[in-house]
């Protein structure tokens, strides 16, 4: 596609035109910028739409996937804000419509004071779970990371690290015994 944009040489601020070049250019990890970027504002949208935050959570996550292997079709990667979003919330309709499809109108509701407790612990909890993350080797927050918030497999994994399937399950097992010990007065 092209030489990787000169403001991602620089270190400057890159647009997300030239992340998005960058990504289709061979530099894949730049497209983290692009999650980083979008991830908070879009995961607010998502929780109001769908009002219950885990399942946010999964369309979120499966828009950023969806958005990453469609990436060749954006027209105008300088737009990439309003594309991402389009499949944001076409990701949120469809798990809208699955859960009417399943019959259970009552997780359509606003949410109430029962769920807005829980929505708050819920914030508390993963306020927690981000600063122990913050804690662990890198190794091991990526390993965490790529498993338990990508959910990808450990063969998916040591394609993307560079590293071996033994090697990552050790780094996640130790990602997770170092947080349980982290958040252990959260119980």
């Amino acid at each position: 596609m092209g030489p990787v944009p000169e403001s991602i040489n620089r270190g400057t601020e890159a647009t997300d035109g030239d992340v998005v070049r960058a990504v289709l250019a061979g530099d894949r990890e730049r497209y983290r910028v692009l999650v980083e970027r979008y991830r908070r504002a879009f995961g607010r949208y998502a929780v109001a739409v769908l009002g219950d935050a885990d399942v946010a959570a999964d369309a979120l996550q499966e828009a950023f996937i969806r958005a990453y292997d469609a990436l060749g079709d954006c027209r105008e990667p300088d737009r990439f804000r309003n594309w991402f979003f389009s499949i944001l919330s076409n990701q949120c309709r469809s798990a809208l419509s699955r859960r009417r499809s399943q019959g259970d109108p009552a997780d359509l509701d606003v949410p109430g004071k029962e769920r807005a407790d829980a929505d708050a612990e819920r914030s508390e909890l993963a306020a927690a779970l981000e600063g122990a993350l913050a804690q662990l080797t890198a190794e091991q927050r990526e390993a965490f990371v790529l498993k338990h918030v990508d959910g990808r497999s450990y063969e998916e994994m040591a394609d993307l690290v560079g590293v071996g399937v033994d090697a990552l399950k050790m780094r996640v097992h130790r990602a997770r015994e170092a947080l349980r010990g982290m958040l252990e007065g959260l119980r």
